[in-house]
């Protein structure tokens, strides 16, 4: 080990705070494969069952896993919704591990290859507060507003507690 402290990675929520002098890493992932999102944007005209396919094809898709979630959503489904959010997530944050993030720092929405974990990230903080999981949600708003500055997805005007009740505005394209 040496000398390097440790780092901290949160599991979720907020990611410790750096000094205010230090400079915050920022991150951009890789963009996605031109053949997989062609194929998400024809299967995001079909339907469903064609971005379950793409999902199931591409396991490791981001943005498919939380496009997905997002119909589950709308067909009222929370519970499928929750699950994609948590695949987004998950696979999100490992991207992100693999691309130097260190569990502080800066990922934009501004940056179209970031969008497919912010995208699951949002939609982890509107599924859990659907299922009445305001902690979550809470958590889920607060890292938005810290991984983006320039807040992309107007996160800020939420409420800081979004609950069961709260329609969340869609997201931007």
């Amino acid at each position: 080990m040496g000398d390097r402290p440790l780092i901290q990675v949160p599991v979720s929520g907020t990611p410790p705070r750096q000094e205010p002098d230090q400079p915050r890493h920022e991150t951009v992932l890789p963009d996605e494969d031109a053949g997989m999102l062609a194929e998400l944007e024809v299967a995001l005209r079909e339907g469903r069952p064609q971005v379950r396919a793409v999902v199931l094809h591409h396991p490791a898709f981001i943005e498919a896993w939380a496009r997905l979630g997002e119909l589950e959503l709308e067909r009222g489904d929370v519970v499928a919704a929750y699950a994609c959010a948590r695949v987004a997530y998950h696979r999100g944050l490992d991207r992100l591990r693999r691309h130097g993030w260190g569990g502080t720092g800066v990922v934009r929405w501004s940056e179209p290859s970031n969008r497919g974990f912010l995208r699951g990230l949002r939609l982890l903080l509107v599924a859990a507060a659907a299922a009445g999981e305001l902690d979550e949600a809470e958590r889920c708003r607060s890292f938005l507003l810290e991984l983006d500055p320039d807040d992309g997805l107007g996160a800020a005007a939420w409420p800081d507690r979004p609950g069961a009740d709260w329609a969340a505005p869609a997201p931007p394209e």
